[in-house]
């Protein structure tokens, strides 16, 4: 070999190595935690149910969707992507989490809802429910929902219905709170959707471990009670859930009555077409975020107006 091939070859190298260096230091975290984006954004993965159902993603691949092509720091879960809850299943799961840097703000889990007519069915649900917190522990999740149940259309509980729903309630807050996170209700179908019920739990179950996720706009009444309900609920609220309705409509002045109230919990989108769900995520996440940078610059949230054209130059 030439010395001018060595050399040529030796200076190759080190050019190779100078940019693999700068690649992986740019790649790092950032020091103010893990997430690659600082602000706290999640994408719930029922966002993604067409997708699921068509076999084109799995929670693994939700994982590299959360990092890789939004950006976040966060999984938010729906149990629908949760195939197992048998620990070998959980600690390959725990692992991805791990390696891509993600932590699980909400795990959203159907088919355990608390109350159900029959007590068979409230059995399996129970047992559901008891094994979805030991989900929780595992991926480290903050907060973990359970539906309360009754009727769909329902206003109001039974007594007997709301004196098992608080028990139950209190057992699994008290878990939760053993191990680090908060369990609780969301305003999401029945009595627990109408604000004066919902009230009326959060002050029976009386926890530090029980909290709500508000899906956002999804109470039950006329539009002011809705507005009322966002508004009031928001010091109770722990995780929450953000339509399209909402990111596409009022979303300033929901994201807001959080702020106001000292929200310190993750702002989830929630999509519900099952069509086109990477782009129509990806608009609400986007839309969100932009909320979100606005008020790190000092904004309230409401983006700038466009600046003033320029006169039309005279002829």
């Amino acid at each position: 070999m030439t010395k001018s091939r060595r050399n040529f070859l030796r200076g190759s190298l080190t050019t190779v190595a100078a940019s693999s260096l700068w690649s992986s230091e740019e790649q790092q975290p950032s020091e103010k935690g893990p997430a690659s984006d600082p602000m706290r954004i999640s994408v719930l993965s029922y966002s993604f149910r067409g997708l699921l159902q068509e076999g084109k993603m799995d929670i693994f691949g939700f994982m590299e969707t959360c990092k890789y092509r939004y950006h976040l720091g966060t999984a938010d879960l729906w149990s629908g992507f949760i195939t197992s809850t048998e620990d070998d299943y959980l600690k390959k799961v725990r692992d991805g989490l791990d390696e891509r840097e993600l932590i699980v703000p909400n795990i959203a889990v159907d088919g355990a809802q608390i109350w159900d007519d029959a007590p068979e069915k409230r059995q399996q649900y129970y047992e559901r429910a008891t094994a979805f917190l030991k989900v929780g522990r595992i991926l480290g999740a903050r907060f973990v929902r359970f539906d309360a149940g009754g009727g769909r259309q329902a206003r109001e509980w039974t007594a007997e219905q709301f004196d098992h729903i608080v028990k139950r309630y209190k057992e699994y807050a008290q878990y939760a709170h053993d191990h680090g996170f908060r369990a609780g209700a969301e305003s999401h179908w029945g009595p627990e959707d109408y604000w004066p019920s919902m009230q009326k739990l959060y002050k029976a179950v009386d926890h530090p471990g029980f909290a709500i996720c508000c899906h956002i706009g999804g109470w039950q009444g006329t539009a002011e009670e809705k507005d009322a309900a966002d508004r009031e609920s928001a010091p109770w609220v722990a995780h929450t859930h953000i339509a399209w309705n909402i990111t596409e409509g009022p979303l300033v002045e929901k994201l807001n009555n959080l702020r106001k109230a000292g929200y310190q919990g993750y702002y989830s989108v929630e999509h519900h077409s099952g069509k086109d769900e990477y782009a129509e995520v990806g608009i609400q996440i986007a839309k969100v975020r932009a909320v979100l940078d606005n008020w790190r610059s000092g904004g309230t949230g409401a983006a700038s107006p466009p600046p003033p054209r320029p006169p039309a130059a005279k002829k």
